[in-house]
């Protein structure tokens, strides 16, 4: 059978499909063609190119037209894709007007035509993230609420900490992709800018035109004209691949703590079954967090990449060499794996699986420990923080080495039943009732959440 030649195998599992079609070679072409079709219609205008001159080269600019083959085997030997696309885009607009061959491309430079088309495809996996983003909030505001009074062990240090509610926990998750969805909606203006410079920025071969001409071509392609070209000042970039790591972290955040609730040890809280999801080729009983793998390796991954990005930030002059040309792949992959983590983290959250009994046996393991704070903090106020804190560190251990519930011991302290009665202790020794302000805080995640979305 013919196939395609490529690295398509872990595409379904690390990448969204429509993240990927806005990076292939079809989205990276047409966007480019995209900037030249602007910048003819943009000169017309402007009266420096003939009309129909712009109508014959946007006719031309459609990304079918072109052999993606030839143009990759021409980079090779070019040094950036734009050259040889301008070169073909000149010979496809020759061949139904000669004279409009002239104009193509007139005032610009190869990287004026890639970073535009950067941008706009930038502004299109902007859109996917944010919609992914969205959607994933709603998701997790839902299950805050489901689970705001299901208590579950604390853990500190991987270790039994004070009771926590699992909504309190989801909250957490939710608190970060809100901020996330705040900060793209943050550097959009920043990001969402024209290059135009020509040969080193200044567009000198355009004349008195270059500003009108500039901005006729914003408007055409709906992007902000920036204070001056940036082809050597990547801040607008990098800016937005942090922030993509940012996602990346807080993901893989989310997916380590599935991945530990998930462990056979915990059996708390699963990603959704399906038929041969998460099995082994070995072992018939596996169930493995398969989605919260991704979610861990893009955040492994993401690095990585970005750090690429910042080392690419000291370019010299006013065109680099190498360091511009180290980002070309960088921040589309960055892209593309926030892209799968997200997917992945939507199929996660939507079908959670929880086992509150399994959470409240687990409660119980220490038999009574994680609540010792609860009865110190009340003793406390009775007979002294230091009196009340060494005295219950003794029944602690005690209880340990009996292997005892800690309200027995408790119950056998005449310093502690002088103090309390048997209705106070079995109360205080109850999760449910030291859960603190975790329902504040997942109505809090809320709030933000629902003020950001209206």
């Amino acid at each position: 059978m013919n196939q395609r030649p490529g690295n398509q195998l872990f595409d379904a599992y690390f990448t969204a499909r429509d993240m990927r079609e806005v990076f292939c070679d079809q989205g990276r072409v047409q966007a480019m063609l995209d900037f030249e079709a602007a910048l003819a219609r943009a000169e017309a205008s402007a009266g420096l190119i003939p009309l129909s001159a712009a109508a014959s080269i946007a006719a031309a600019c459609q990304a079918g037209h072109y052999d993606f083959s030839a143009l990759g085997e021409a980079i090779a030997t070019a040094g950036n894709s734009a050259i040889p696309l301008v070169k073909a885009l000149g010979k496809q607009v020759a061949a139904n007007d000669a004279e409009a061959e002239r104009y193509v491309h007139l005032g610009a430079t190869s990287q004026d035509v890639m970073d535009t088309g950067l941008v706009l495809q930038l502004r299109r996996a902007l859109a996917l993230i944010e919609s992914d983003l969205a959607q994933l909030g709603e998701t997790l505001a839902t299950q805050a609420l489901r689970f705001v009074a299901t208590p579950l062990a604390g853990r500190t240090w991987l270790q039994h900490a004070t009771p926590v509610t699992l909504g309190m926990k989801i909250a957490g998750w939710l608190g970060a992709v809100t901020r996330s969805r705040q900060r793209l909606q943050e550097l959009k203006p920043r990001l969402l800018v024209l290059q135009f410079g020509g040969a080193s920025g200044t567009l000198a071969a355009l004349g008195e035109q270059a500003m009108p001409i500039a901005e006729a071509l914003a408007g055409e392609l709906q992007l902000t004209l920036p204070d001056q070209p940036w082809h050597t000042q990547r801040d607008r970039l990098v800016e937005f691949g942090a922030v993509l790591g940012l996602i990346a972290g807080s993901l893989g955040k989310l997916g380590r703590d599935i991945s530990l609730l998930m462990q056979t040890e915990a059996g708390e809280v699963f990603e959704p079954s399906a038929p041969g999801k998460g099995g082994s080729s070995t072992m018939p009983h596996k169930r493995n967090p398969v989605g919260a793998a991704v979610l861990i390796g893009a955040a492994t991954r993401v690095p990585g990449l970005l750090s690429t990005l910042f080392s690419a930030m000291p370019q010299e002059h006013e065109r680099s060499l190498g360091l511009w040309h180290a980002e070309w792949e960088t921040l589309p992959e960055i892209c593309c794996l926030v892209s799968g983590s997200l997917k992945q983290a939507l199929l996660v959250a939507d079908g959670l699986e929880v086992d509150a009994d399994r959470m409240a046996r687990n409660l119980d393991l220490t038999q009574g420990l994680v609540l010792a704070e609860a009865v110190s903090i009340v003793l406390a106020q009775r007979v002294g923080r230091d009196t009340a804190h060494h005295l219950l560190e003794r029944c602690c251990k005690r209880a340990v080495a009996e292997q005892r519930h800690l309200r027995a011991v408790l119950d056998e302290e005449p310093q502690v039943t002088a103090e309390l009665s048997a209705l106070e202790l079995d109360r205080l020794l109850d999760p449910a009732h030291y859960l603190g302000q975790a329902h504040t805080w997942v109505e809090r995640a809320m709030a933000e959440h629902s003020a950001l979305t209206a």
